[in-house]
């Protein structure tokens, strides 16, 4: 379900990320990020208020972390993996009032935490040239995604794409149990659980016993939640 784990950025404008076009705050933040900020218990415990992070410093993170890391994409499977756990349980509902009952549990309670620190499009920072160069590149990303795409596409939010498919990523999955109720909620939450059971599956990977079990579809399962 693409940008099922996703929070509104605090500004509109906020879009996507082409190439090169990270600011220095943004890209200084991310390379801090990846070193190891990520496992702060406040930082996880934001992340996980805001559904992990705006469409634009989702893509962001990713896109940092492969250009760093090489493909080797630990941190991000972790951290969507565990907020993709938190979606699959908040299905598992029985007794009265589902719907309002999913909505709480899915609702976003913090803002981007990126976008919390004040850092977007125009931000300044003091990362040197070489990482400016290198987290601004998102070859490696894209790369990793069309490879995938085969997988992921179907998980694509039918009203963020502008196109008949009815999977929803979360935000419009909330406005379509608030507009009208959900048309086919086991739909959605099987599509939920097999996202979760490919990621799950590839976090696993990067265990040293497990490494080398994962597949193309496990891999796709990251940018299915990340979206």
């Amino acid at each position: 379900m693409m940008e099922f784990a996703a929070s509104r950025s605090a500004h509109a404008d906020r879009v996507v990320p082409q190439d090169g076009s990270l600011s220095d705050g943004e890209v200084g933040f991310l390379w801090w990020f990846i070193q190891g900020g990520i496992m702060d218990g406040e930082v996880r415990a934001r992340l996980c208020r805001g559904w992990g992070l705006c469409p634009r410093h989702s893509f962001a993170y990713l896109s940092v972390d492969a250009a760093f890391r090489h493909f080797y994409l630990h941190g991000p499977a972790v951290l969507y993996a565990d907020l993709m756990t938190r979606a699959r349980d908040a299905f598992a509902l029985s007794g009265p009032l589902h719907e309002m009952r999913l909505q709480h549990r899915l609702r976003t309670c913090g803002p981007c935490h990126i976008c919390a620190q004040g850092l977007g499009p125009d931000s300044k920072g003091f990362a040197s040239p070489q990482h400016l160069a290198i987290g601004r590149n998102t070859e490696s990303i894209r790369s990793f995604m069309r490879k995938m795409r085969p997988f992921w596409s179907a998980a694509v939010c039918g009203r963020c794409a502008g196109t008949a498919a009815e999977a929803r990523c979360r935000l419009h999955l909330l406005e379509s149990i608030a507009d009208a109720g959900l048309r086919d909620p086991e739909r959605q939450r099987a599509l939920v659980e097999d996202i979760t059971r490919h990621l799950l599956s590839y976090e696993r990977s990067f265990r040293w016993e497990f490494n080398g079990t994962d597949t193309v579809e496990d891999r796709a399962g990251l940018i299915s939640a990340v979206g």
